[in-house]
């Protein structure tokens, strides 16, 4: 495996975190995966908490025992959209086992859960029932819903009305997707919309028009790690550390100052995740 790219400055201190990250991906096996080594990195660019997000039942015990092993870390546990299919045959089961680790102390958040249209791998009527059942795991347990919203904006919305009044900061649409349009229509339901680092993409200037739109109060940054590494390291893998290049980037595109995002930030974090 390639050297991971460092990042070569830090965030004012106390810094920030990573909202949403998949360390488990970043080796073969995640067995062999050096936490305590992509952790340092990320203290050392001003990341001094990471989420590690289950997709699976397998990756979502693996966020939960590594968020019990490690201070900094916590775990969103739940089935991806894209996994659904797969886990049908096993549903009830499977949803009382995501019901179970929901409910450890280290589990911040219900997600990744959501709604899929790019890909084919899960019915979207599937989809839609497994998404239901997280949000209602959700609303049991007091935890936040985080969305993966692939091209199902409407749909995403539909549902989430049907749920509502959502409580203040319970609604994370994670690796936001959407153009100025949603991101204002997000804003006024007050759902927290996390920018990945494909808003750095040269490409990505509508995602960038919604970053702008957003409020800073509901605003998080994540990696989405090992996927959509940032510029200057875009091509190169994700890590949590590398979230300091896309706060640093949302700071100068919203003109604020970078200590004061931050802090914002933080704040955010503690009403969503109350860590």
């Amino acid at each position: 495996m390639a050297p991971l790219p460092v990042a070569d400055f830090s965030l004012p201190g106390p810094g920030a975190f990573d909202s949403h990250t998949h360390m488990d991906y970043a080796a073969d096996d995640s067995a062999d995966v050096n936490v305590g080594g992509l952790l340092d990195a990320a203290r050392s660019a001003g990341i001094s908490r990471v989420v590690n997000v289950g997709c699976d039942v397998l990756s979502s015990r693996w966020s939960v025992k590594t968020a019990q092993e490690y201070p900094e870390v916590y775990a969103a546990v739940a089935i991806h959209p894209n996994d659904v299919a797969a886990a049908e045959p096993d549903r009830a089961a499977v949803l009382a086992e995501i019901e179970s680790l929901v409910s450890e102390p280290r589990v911040v958040a219900v997600g990744e859960t959501g709604l899929d249209y790019y890909r084919d791998h899960s019915d979207p009527g599937l989809q839609r029932q497994w998404f239901r059942a997280h949000i209602e795991i959700a609303r049991r347990l007091g935890k936040p819903v985080m969305i993966h919203d692939r091209e199902a904006h409407d749909d995403v919305l539909s549902i989430l009305e049907e749920y509502a009044p959502w409580p203040p900061y319970s609604v994370i649409f994670h690796c936001f997707s959407g153009d100025a349009a949603l991101a204002a229509r997000c804003a006024e339901a007050g759902y927290i919309m996390s920018f990945a680092g494909n808003v750095t993409f040269k490409n990505a200037q509508p995602l960038r028009d919604a970053a702008v739109v957003a409020p800073p109060e509901l605003i998080l940054a994540e990696t989405d790690a090992p996927f959509l590494t940032p510029v200057p390291h875009r091509g190169k893998q994700n890590h949590p550390a590398l979230t300091a290049y896309t706060i640093r980037y949302l700071a100068e595109l919203k003109d604020l100052d970078l200590d004061g995002f931050c802090a914002t930030l933080r704040a955010t974090g503690d009403k969503v995740f109350r860590w």
